[in-house]
Protein backbone atom coordinates (compact mmCIF):
# COMPACT_ATOMS: atom_id res chain seq x y z
CA UNK A 1 0.00 0.00 0.00
CA UNK A 2 2.61 2.48 0.81
CA UNK A 3 3.95 1.85 -2.61
CA UNK A 4 1.28 2.65 -4.64
CA UNK A 5 1.73 6.01 -5.22
CA UNK A 6 -0.96 6.89 -7.30
CA UNK A 7 -3.65 5.19 -4.64
CA UNK A 8 -1.43 7.94 -2.00
CA UNK A 9 -2.13 10.89 -4.03
CA UNK A 10 -6.19 9.88 -4.22
CA UNK A 11 -5.94 9.57 -0.48
CA UNK A 12 -3.10 12.97 0.12
CA UNK A 13 -5.40 15.58 -1.70
CA UNK A 14 -3.52 18.67 -0.51
CA UNK A 15 -0.17 17.21 -0.99
CA UNK A 16 1.20 16.50 2.27
CA UNK A 17 3.91 14.34 1.28
CA UNK A 18 5.22 17.01 -0.60
CA UNK A 19 5.09 20.24 2.20
CA UNK A 20 7.25 17.18 4.29
CA UNK A 21 9.74 16.89 1.36
CA UNK A 22 10.57 20.55 1.39
CA UNK A 23 11.06 21.23 5.22
CA UNK A 24 15.09 21.46 4.61
CA UNK A 25 14.54 24.17 2.03
CA UNK A 26 12.20 25.68 4.29
CA UNK A 27 14.33 25.87 7.20
CA UNK A 28 16.82 27.45 4.90
CA UNK A 29 14.51 29.92 4.00
CA UNK A 30 13.50 30.40 7.80
CA UNK A 31 17.08 31.63 7.95
CA UNK A 32 16.67 34.07 5.10
CA UNK A 33 13.67 35.72 6.73
CA UNK A 34 14.62 36.23 10.69
CA UNK A 35 18.28 37.49 9.22
CA UNK A 36 16.52 40.68 7.40
CA UNK A 37 14.78 41.24 10.70
CA UNK A 38 15.64 44.52 12.67
CA UNK A 39 15.28 44.56 16.34
CA UNK A 40 15.21 47.55 18.67
CA UNK A 41 18.41 47.65 21.01
CA UNK A 42 16.10 47.76 24.02
CA UNK A 43 15.87 44.06 23.38
CA UNK A 44 19.00 43.13 23.84
CA UNK A 45 19.59 41.30 27.57
CA UNK A 46 15.84 40.33 27.88
CA UNK A 47 15.98 38.87 31.59
CA UNK A 48 12.99 36.18 30.49
CA UNK A 49 11.57 34.53 27.82
CA UNK A 50 7.81 33.86 26.90
CA UNK A 51 6.66 32.20 23.70
CA UNK A 52 2.86 32.24 23.06
CA UNK A 53 1.20 29.98 20.47
CA UNK A 54 -1.22 26.87 20.42
CA UNK A 55 -1.17 23.61 18.57
CA UNK A 56 1.32 23.87 15.80
CA UNK A 57 2.66 27.53 16.42
CA UNK A 58 3.55 26.10 20.07
CA UNK A 59 5.56 23.27 19.75
CA UNK A 60 8.70 25.86 18.20
CA UNK A 61 8.31 27.03 21.68
CA UNK A 62 8.64 23.61 23.15
CA UNK A 63 11.69 22.50 21.16
CA UNK A 64 13.17 26.16 21.18
CA UNK A 65 13.01 25.43 25.23
CA UNK A 66 14.61 22.07 25.13
CA UNK A 67 17.55 23.01 23.24
CA UNK A 68 18.15 26.14 24.99
CA UNK A 69 18.44 24.40 28.47
CA UNK A 70 21.92 23.95 28.41
CA UNK A 71 22.94 26.99 26.38
CA UNK A 72 21.30 30.05 27.97
CA UNK A 73 20.99 31.22 31.50
CA UNK A 74 17.75 33.05 30.66
CA UNK A 75 14.50 31.30 31.98
CA UNK A 76 11.87 30.28 28.93
CA UNK A 77 8.26 29.07 29.61
CA UNK A 78 5.91 28.17 26.34
CA UNK A 79 2.51 29.98 27.43
CA UNK A 80 -0.81 28.32 25.79
CA UNK A 81 -3.28 30.78 27.62
CA UNK A 82 -5.62 33.62 27.50
CA UNK A 83 -3.15 35.65 29.78
CA UNK A 84 0.60 35.42 30.55
CA UNK A 85 2.23 34.85 33.76
CA UNK A 86 2.14 37.66 36.55
CA UNK A 87 6.08 37.91 36.49
CA UNK A 88 6.26 39.16 32.70
CA UNK A 89 7.13 43.01 32.82
CA UNK A 90 9.41 45.29 30.54
CA UNK A 91 12.46 43.23 30.37
CA UNK A 92 10.28 40.34 28.85
CA UNK A 93 10.85 39.06 25.73
CA UNK A 94 7.75 38.00 24.16
CA UNK A 95 7.52 35.92 20.49
CA UNK A 96 3.89 35.96 19.54
CA UNK A 97 3.48 32.98 17.25
CA UNK A 98 0.49 32.34 14.99
CA UNK A 99 0.42 30.75 12.17
CA UNK A 100 -2.43 32.15 11.18
CA UNK A 101 -2.59 35.67 12.79
CA UNK A 102 -5.88 34.94 14.14
CA UNK A 103 -5.10 32.35 17.10
CA UNK A 104 -7.40 34.18 19.65
CA UNK A 105 -5.60 32.75 22.89
CA UNK A 106 -2.28 34.47 20.67
CA UNK A 107 -3.93 37.34 20.28
CA UNK A 108 -5.40 37.83 24.01
CA UNK A 109 -1.65 37.22 25.06
CA UNK A 110 -0.52 39.64 22.51
CA UNK A 111 -2.48 42.20 23.72
CA UNK A 112 -1.42 41.36 27.11
CA UNK A 113 2.20 41.45 26.54
CA UNK A 114 1.66 45.14 24.94
CA UNK A 115 0.22 46.14 28.30
CA UNK A 116 3.22 44.87 29.96
CA UNK A 117 5.45 47.13 27.63
CA UNK A 118 7.34 43.86 27.18
CA UNK A 119 10.08 43.34 24.40
CA UNK A 120 7.71 41.68 21.68
CA UNK A 121 8.16 39.87 18.54
CA UNK A 122 5.97 38.62 15.95
CA UNK A 123 6.18 35.40 13.80
CA UNK A 124 2.63 34.86 11.32
CA UNK A 125 1.99 34.53 7.64
CA UNK A 126 -0.66 36.78 7.68
CA UNK A 127 -4.25 37.73 9.64
CA UNK A 128 -4.73 40.13 12.51
CA UNK A 129 -1.51 39.20 14.25
CA UNK A 130 0.25 40.70 11.59
CA UNK A 131 -1.61 43.78 11.28
CA UNK A 132 -1.62 44.59 15.42
CA UNK A 133 1.91 44.05 15.14
CA UNK A 134 2.15 46.59 12.17
CA UNK A 135 -0.30 49.13 13.67
CA UNK A 136 2.05 49.06 16.80
CA UNK A 137 5.38 48.56 14.93
CA UNK A 138 5.89 45.54 16.67
CA UNK A 139 9.66 43.11 14.46
CA UNK A 140 7.65 40.78 12.64
CA UNK A 141 9.04 38.11 10.67
CA UNK A 142 6.73 37.20 7.98
CA UNK A 143 6.54 33.61 7.09
CA UNK A 144 4.86 31.86 3.62
CA UNK A 145 1.12 31.11 3.93
CA UNK A 146 -0.93 28.47 2.73
CA UNK A 147 0.08 25.63 4.78
CA UNK A 148 -1.26 23.59 7.60
CA UNK A 149 0.45 24.94 10.76
CA UNK A 150 1.65 21.77 11.88
CA UNK A 151 3.58 21.46 8.41
CA UNK A 152 5.10 25.13 8.81
CA UNK A 153 6.98 24.25 12.10
CA UNK A 154 10.79 25.20 10.22
CA UNK A 155 8.82 28.76 10.02
CA UNK A 156 7.73 28.59 13.11
CA UNK A 157 11.09 27.30 15.38
CA UNK A 158 13.95 28.33 13.42
CA UNK A 159 13.75 31.66 13.04
CA UNK A 160 13.74 31.47 17.50
CA UNK A 161 17.21 30.41 17.18
CA UNK A 162 18.61 32.99 14.54
CA UNK A 163 16.66 35.71 16.61
CA UNK A 164 19.07 34.79 20.03
CA UNK A 165 22.12 34.86 17.90
CA UNK A 166 21.20 38.10 16.57
CA UNK A 167 20.52 39.23 19.97
CA UNK A 168 23.38 37.83 21.33
CA UNK A 169 22.10 35.58 24.08
CA UNK A 170 23.90 32.77 22.22
CA UNK A 171 26.41 31.66 19.25
CA UNK A 172 27.09 29.53 16.37
CA UNK A 173 23.03 28.94 15.81
CA UNK A 174 23.56 29.86 12.29
CA UNK A 175 25.76 26.92 11.78
CA UNK A 176 24.27 24.47 13.86
CA UNK A 177 20.60 24.82 11.74
CA UNK A 178 23.21 24.55 8.39
CA UNK A 179 24.84 21.25 10.00
CA UNK A 180 20.88 20.18 10.78
CA UNK A 181 19.58 20.92 7.44
CA UNK A 182 22.17 19.02 5.59
CA UNK A 183 21.37 16.24 7.46
CA UNK A 184 17.35 16.89 6.79
CA UNK A 185 18.48 16.54 3.15
CA UNK A 186 20.48 13.17 3.47
CA UNK A 187 17.39 11.09 5.56
CA UNK A 188 14.92 12.68 2.86
CA UNK A 189 16.28 10.02 0.39
CA UNK A 190 15.51 7.15 2.84
CA UNK A 191 11.87 8.84 4.17
CA UNK A 192 10.71 10.02 0.68
CA UNK A 193 7.21 9.06 -0.89
CA UNK A 194 9.51 7.55 -3.51
CA UNK A 195 11.84 5.13 -1.39
CA UNK A 196 10.41 1.47 -1.21
CA UNK A 197 8.94 0.25 2.37
CA UNK A 198 11.66 -2.34 2.48
CA UNK A 199 14.33 0.74 2.56
CA UNK A 200 12.67 3.16 4.46
CA UNK A 201 12.39 3.44 8.13
CA UNK A 202 9.13 5.69 8.45
CA UNK A 203 6.84 3.27 6.02
CA UNK A 204 8.69 0.35 8.59
CA UNK A 205 7.56 2.34 11.27
CA UNK A 206 3.84 2.70 10.25
CA UNK A 207 3.21 -0.80 9.45
CA UNK A 208 4.59 -1.72 12.72
CA UNK A 209 2.38 0.75 15.18
CA UNK A 210 -0.94 0.32 12.67
CA UNK A 211 -3.92 -0.59 14.77
CA UNK A 212 -2.72 0.60 17.91
CA UNK A 213 -2.61 3.29 20.03
CA UNK A 214 0.72 4.71 19.83
CA UNK A 215 2.62 6.16 23.09
CA UNK A 216 5.86 8.32 22.56
CA UNK A 217 8.40 7.91 24.87
CA UNK A 218 11.11 11.23 24.57
CA UNK A 219 13.87 11.67 26.95
CA UNK A 220 15.74 14.95 28.10
CA UNK A 221 15.97 17.42 24.88
CA UNK A 222 13.76 15.06 23.28
CA UNK A 223 10.46 15.82 25.51
CA UNK A 224 9.53 18.18 22.79
CA UNK A 225 9.79 15.94 19.95
CA UNK A 226 8.54 13.38 21.81
CA UNK A 227 5.17 15.93 22.65
CA UNK A 228 5.48 16.51 18.57
CA UNK A 229 4.96 13.32 17.32
CA UNK A 230 2.19 12.99 19.23
CA UNK A 231 0.16 15.78 18.41
CA UNK A 232 0.87 14.45 14.49
CA UNK A 233 -0.50 11.18 14.76
CA UNK A 234 -3.43 13.18 16.23
CA UNK A 235 -3.97 15.60 13.49
CA UNK A 236 -2.14 13.63 10.59
CA UNK A 237 -3.20 10.12 11.07
CA UNK A 238 -6.33 11.22 12.94
CA UNK A 239 -5.24 8.83 15.63
CA UNK A 240 -5.41 9.01 19.74
CA UNK A 241 -1.81 8.94 21.17
CA UNK A 242 0.40 9.71 24.05
CA UNK A 243 3.52 10.99 25.28
CA UNK A 244 6.11 10.96 27.84
CA UNK A 245 9.35 10.94 29.03
CA UNK A 246 12.74 9.66 31.09
CA UNK A 247 13.04 9.72 34.20
CA UNK A 248 9.78 11.58 34.95
CA UNK A 249 7.76 8.60 33.62
CA UNK A 250 9.38 5.90 35.67
CA UNK A 251 7.79 7.68 38.97
CA UNK A 252 4.14 7.05 37.49
CA UNK A 253 2.89 6.00 33.57
CA UNK A 254 5.20 2.93 34.43
CA UNK A 255 2.65 1.74 37.15
CA UNK A 256 0.00 2.03 34.69
CA UNK A 257 1.64 -1.13 32.61
CA UNK A 258 0.56 -3.08 35.69
CA UNK A 259 -3.34 -2.92 33.73
CA UNK A 260 -4.67 -6.55 32.64
CA UNK A 261 -3.35 -7.09 29.13
CA UNK A 262 -6.66 -6.75 27.39
CA UNK A 263 -6.13 -3.30 27.71
CA UNK A 264 -1.90 -2.54 27.35
CA UNK A 265 -1.81 -4.66 24.30
CA UNK A 266 -4.00 -1.84 22.67
CA UNK A 267 -0.88 0.10 22.68
CA UNK A 268 2.39 0.53 20.76
CA UNK A 269 5.38 2.47 22.35
CA UNK A 270 7.74 4.34 20.41
CA UNK A 271 10.83 5.20 22.00
CA UNK A 272 12.99 7.84 21.07
CA UNK A 273 16.89 7.40 21.49
CA UNK A 274 20.03 9.46 21.40
CA UNK A 275 23.10 7.30 21.35
CA UNK A 276 25.25 9.50 23.50
CA UNK A 277 22.63 8.84 26.46
CA UNK A 278 24.71 8.86 29.32
CA UNK A 279 24.95 5.88 31.62
CA UNK A 280 22.37 6.22 34.10
CA UNK A 281 19.22 7.32 31.82
CA UNK A 282 20.86 4.47 29.23
CA UNK A 283 20.35 2.19 32.22
CA UNK A 284 17.11 2.82 33.22
CA UNK A 285 15.23 3.09 29.78
CA UNK A 286 17.12 -0.51 28.68
CA UNK A 287 15.82 -1.46 32.02
CA UNK A 288 12.22 -0.04 31.47
CA UNK A 289 11.90 -2.14 28.51
CA UNK A 290 12.96 -5.31 29.66
CA UNK A 291 11.12 -5.38 32.66
CA UNK A 292 7.33 -3.81 31.53
CA UNK A 293 7.29 -2.80 27.74
CA UNK A 294 8.11 -5.74 25.78
CA UNK A 295 5.65 -7.44 28.05
CA UNK A 296 2.87 -5.36 28.11
CA UNK A 297 2.88 -3.49 25.17
CA UNK A 298 1.46 -4.85 21.91
CA UNK A 299 4.99 -3.04 20.26
CA UNK A 300 7.90 -1.42 21.19
CA UNK A 301 9.86 0.41 18.47
CA UNK A 302 13.12 2.48 19.21
CA UNK A 303 14.42 5.30 16.56
CA UNK A 304 17.87 6.47 17.38
CA UNK A 305 18.73 10.25 16.79
CA UNK A 306 21.33 11.15 14.09
CA UNK A 307 23.54 13.86 13.95
CA UNK A 308 26.38 15.39 16.27
CA UNK A 309 24.74 18.47 17.78
CA UNK A 310 21.41 18.51 19.93
CA UNK A 311 19.45 20.42 17.05
CA UNK A 312 20.59 17.99 14.45
CA UNK A 313 19.33 14.74 16.77
CA UNK A 314 16.37 16.85 17.29
CA UNK A 315 15.69 17.44 14.01
CA UNK A 316 16.37 13.57 12.64
CA UNK A 317 13.41 12.45 14.90
CA UNK A 318 11.22 15.15 14.26
CA UNK A 319 11.18 14.86 10.33
CA UNK A 320 11.11 10.64 10.26
CA UNK A 321 8.17 11.15 12.59
CA UNK A 322 6.22 13.79 10.22
CA UNK A 323 6.32 11.19 7.41
CA UNK A 324 6.04 8.07 10.01
CA UNK A 325 2.23 10.00 10.80
CA UNK A 326 1.52 10.75 6.84
CA UNK A 327 2.29 7.29 6.63
CA UNK A 328 0.02 6.07 8.97
CA UNK A 329 -2.74 8.07 7.34
CA UNK A 330 -2.15 6.51 4.32
CA UNK A 331 -2.58 2.96 5.83
CA UNK A 332 -5.87 4.19 7.30
CA UNK A 333 -6.89 5.86 4.69
CA UNK A 334 -7.43 9.14 5.47
CA UNK A 335 -6.60 11.97 4.35
CA UNK A 336 -4.01 13.54 6.30
CA UNK A 337 -4.06 17.35 6.15
CA UNK A 338 -8.07 18.38 6.93
CA UNK A 339 -8.66 18.77 10.67
CA UNK A 340 -12.85 18.72 10.48
CA UNK A 341 -13.04 18.94 13.97
CA UNK A 342 -11.04 21.48 14.73
CA UNK A 343 -12.81 24.14 12.45
CA UNK A 344 -15.87 23.08 14.05
CA UNK A 345 -14.97 23.36 17.16
CA UNK A 346 -14.04 26.98 16.43
CA UNK A 347 -16.73 28.38 14.29
CA UNK A 348 -18.86 27.07 17.27
CA UNK A 349 -16.28 29.17 20.00
CA UNK A 350 -17.11 32.29 17.55
CA UNK A 351 -20.82 31.84 18.18
CA UNK A 352 -20.40 32.22 21.76
CA UNK A 353 -17.97 35.24 22.84
CA UNK A 354 -16.10 37.30 19.91
CA UNK A 355 -12.94 37.32 21.63
CA UNK A 356 -11.42 38.99 18.60
CA UNK A 357 -13.45 41.82 17.80
CA UNK A 358 -12.69 43.18 21.55
CA UNK A 359 -9.26 42.72 21.22
CA UNK A 360 -9.10 44.58 17.75
CA UNK A 361 -10.88 47.77 19.47
CA UNK A 362 -8.25 47.54 22.39
CA UNK A 363 -5.33 47.42 19.96
CA UNK A 364 -6.43 50.66 17.93
CA UNK A 365 -6.63 53.16 20.63
CA UNK A 366 -3.19 51.42 22.10
CA UNK A 367 -2.39 52.32 18.79
CA UNK A 368 -3.32 56.16 18.68
CA UNK A 369 -1.37 56.71 21.59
Amino acid sequence: MLDNIQQIKKIDSQNMFSVLEKFPEHCEDAIKRTESLILPERFRGPEKIVVLGMGGSAIGGDLFRNWLYDKAEIPVIVSREYILPKFVDKETLVFAISYSGNTEETLSGFLYAVKKSCMIISITSNGRLQDFSRQLGVPTVEIPSGMAPRAAISYLFIPLLIIFEKLGVISNAREEIIDAIELLKRIREEIRLSTPTEENIAKKSAMEIKGTVPLVYGQRYLESVAKRMKCQFNENSKSLSGYDFFPELNHNETVGWEGPEIFTKMFSVILLRDPDEPPELKNRIDITIKLILEKKAKKVHQLTARGSTKLAKMLSLLYIGDFLSVYLAILYGVDPTPVKIITRLKKELEKKIDIVSSIEKEIRELAKK
